[in-house]
C-alpha cells in the first residue's frame, strides 16, 4: 500500500480511521478529515450495505469494515481513531482505542457522565496520547463573530447572553436519539445543549450556578425535546440558552448584551446545510450573505455588522498540528468533563426545581 505524503513537509499522511457512517460520519467528518492536508481517511466502520456503497461513491480510497473491533486488532495500520457512533458507544470505544495507543477524536458529547469523561481525561493523560472532542460549533461563524466582539470590546463589559437552537420537528423520529435509557445519552439537552453549553463555557468560562427547566412535549416522545438553560457564570455574565424541537417560529440565534452596544443575529451557519448537501470546504466556504449579517449596536443606532467566514476544517487542522507538532489539541477534552458537569445539574435542576451550585454534587 503506497502511503501519500502531505505537500510540502515530506510527512506521510496520517491514517484516520472512522467508526460511524451516518450523519455524523458521512457528512462531517469523513469530508472534513478527507480535505485536511495531512490526513488520509483509511478506513471506516459501517456494516450497512447502503453505507458501504455510500462510501464506495464518496471515498474510493477507504477500505470499508465490519466492525470497531476488527479496526482496532490491528492498530498499527491507523494513527489517530475518529468516534462517530451513537453516543453510547463513544467511552468503550474511545478507550480501548487509547489503550492501543491510538490517539482520539470524539464526537460530541465525549460520554454520557462527567465521570466517565474525566476518566477517558486521565487515560490520554497517563498514555500521552491526543484526545479531542469534535465541538465543530466553535467554528460556526456567528459565534466566531461574537467571539471576536467581546474579545475587541465592541459590546463593552457583557451582561447577558443569549443563545438558541431551535427546529419545527414535531414529528418522532425512530433512533438512539429518541432513545430513554441514560446510557444513549438522547434527548435534546444532551445533543443541543452540548454545543450551548460548550460555547457559553468558552466565551465566558465556568459556570457556578445552574437553572434549567427540561420538558417533553411531543406526543409519544420519551426524551425531553424542549429545553431552558440559565447560568451563572463566575465572573457575573448570565448565559439563557433554549433548545427545541417545536419551535414553530424560531427566535434569534443569538443575543449579546452589554453595557456599551449589543449584537444580535438571525439564522444559522451555513456550514452543516452545505456538507449534507454534499458541498465541500474551498474558495468561499462558510461565508455568511450580507443579508445575514447580524445587527451591531443600540436603540440609538445599529448596523449590520460582517461576520467571520464558518471554519468547520479548522478543527481537523487543529488535530494534525496537535500530532505533528505537540500543539494543543483543538479542544482541550476538560472542556468537554465541565460542560457534562453543568449538563447534569440541569438534568438535576429541571428534576428538583431549583437552582444547582456547582460546589455542590451533582448527581447521586
Amino acid at each position: 500500500m503506497t502511503i501519500e505524503s502531505t505537500p510540502g513537509t515530506g510527512h506521510p499522511a496520517l491514517r484516520v480511521g472512522l467508526v460511524g457512517y451516518g450523519l455524523a460520519g458521512a457528512a462531517f467528518h469523513a469530508p472534513l478529515i478527507a480535505g485536511t492536508p495531512g490526513l488520509r481517511l483509511d478506513a471506516v466502520v459501517t456494516a450497512d450495505p447502503e453505507r458501504r456503497e455510500q462510501l464506495r461513491r464518496e471515498h474510493p480510497q477507504a477500505r470499508a469494515v465490519d466492525t470497531a473491533e476488527q479496526l482496532l486488532a490491528d492498530p498499527g495500520a491507523l494513527d489517530l481513531l475518529v468516534v462517530a457512533s451513537p453516543n453510547r458507544s463513544h467511552v468503550p470505544l474511545a478507550r480501548a482505542a487509547l489503550e492501543a495507543g491510538l490517539p482520539v477524536v470524539v464526537d460530541k458529547p465525549l460520554a454520557a457522565t462527567a465521570a466517565e469523561a474525566a476518566g477517558l481525561v486521565e487515560l490520554a493523560e497517563a498514555r500521552g496520547l491526543l484526545l479531542t472532542v469534535f465541538q465543530n460549533r466553535r467554528w460556526d461563524a456567528d459565534f466566531r463573530t461574537v467571539r471576536q466582539l467581546v474579545a475587541d470590546g465592541a459590546l463593552g463589559t457583557v451582561h447577558r447572553y443569549e443563545s438558541r437552537f431551535e427546529r419545527w420537528r414535531p414529528e418522532l423520529k425512530e433512533g438512539w436519539r429518541e432513545s430513554a435509557d441514560p446510557a444513549d445519552a438522547g434527548g435534546i439537552l444532551y445533543d443541543l445543549g452540548s454545543h450551548l453549553i460548550d460555547q457559553a463555557l468558552t466565551l465566558f468560562g465556568p459556570a457556578v450556578q445552574v437553572y434549567a427547566e427540561v420538558d417533553v412535549r411531543r406526543a409519544g416522545a420519551a426524551v425531553d425535546d424542549d429545553a431552558f438553560v440559565a447560568l451563572t457564570h463566575a465572573g457575573g455574565v448570565r448565559s439563557h440558552l433554549w433548545m427545541s424541537a417545536l419551535a414553530g417560529q424560531l427566535g434569534p440565534r443569538l443575543r449579546v448584551l452589554g453595557d456599551r452596544s449589543a449584537y444580535t443575529v438571525d439564522g444559522m451557519d451555513p456550514q452543516e446545510d452545505a456538507l449534507r448537501a454534499g458541498r465541500r470546504p474551498g474558495p468561499g466556504w462558510g461565508e455568511v450573505p450580507e443579508a445575514g449579517y447580524g445587527l451591531l449596536g443600540t436603540t440609538d443606532g445599529a448596523a449590520r455588522h460582517p461576520s467571520l467566514p464558518g471554519d468547520y476544517p479548522a478543527f481537523y487542522a487543529g488535530v494534525v498540528r496537535s500530532l505533528r507538532e505537540g500543539a494543543p489539541a483543538p479542544v482541550d477534552p476538560r472542556d468537554a468533563v465541565a460542560a457534562l458537569t453543568v449538563l447534569e445539574a440541569a438534568r438535576r435542576s429541571a428534576a428538583e426545581g431549583r437552582t444547582v451550585t456547582l460546589t455542590e454534587r451533582t448527581s447521586r
